[in-house]
């Protein structure tokens, strides 16, 4: 089993930037792609972000493309999202989630077993 912990959320002014860190204990998650989600207030949680198991593929919800980063160091065991030109419609509790596969498509797709998830970390973007 392994175990999620987020952290970097926080409140930011619209334009700012803030970097997220999900961290892996428990068993390895190097042979697993990774992803980001988010949940706003009274929304249905979305995909933001995920990459393959090596880091050598990513992908991106269309509303965060060219603005959040999604990379990840194995010999840490962390995945990060780095997040820039925030925006108010950015504001929600930001999961991250281990797939039991390899690649980032079955995540993008929904089609990927997401066996574990974090606690969230909430971020807010002021206007």
């Amino acid at each position: 089993q392994v175990q999620l912990a987020e952290s970097g959320g926080g409140l930011v002014q619209a334009g700012g930037s803030l970097r997220l860190s999900c961290a892996a204990s428990g068993r390895t998650f190097s042979n697993n792609a990774m992803g980001w989600f988010r949940q706003a207030p009274e929304k249905e949680r979305e995909f933001v972000a995920a990459i393959s198991w090596s880091g050598a593929s990513t992908d991106y919800a269309d509303s965060v493309k060219g603005r959040f980063t999604i990379s990840r160091d194995n010999a840490k065991n962390t995945v990060y999202l780095q997040m820039n030109s925030l925006k108010p419609e950015d504001t929600a509790v930001y999961y991250c989630a281990r797939s039991t596969g390899r690649l980032a498509r079955g995540i993008v797709e929904g089609t990927a077993d997401l066996g574990s998830w974090g606690q969230g970390t909430q971020v807010t973007v002021s206007s």
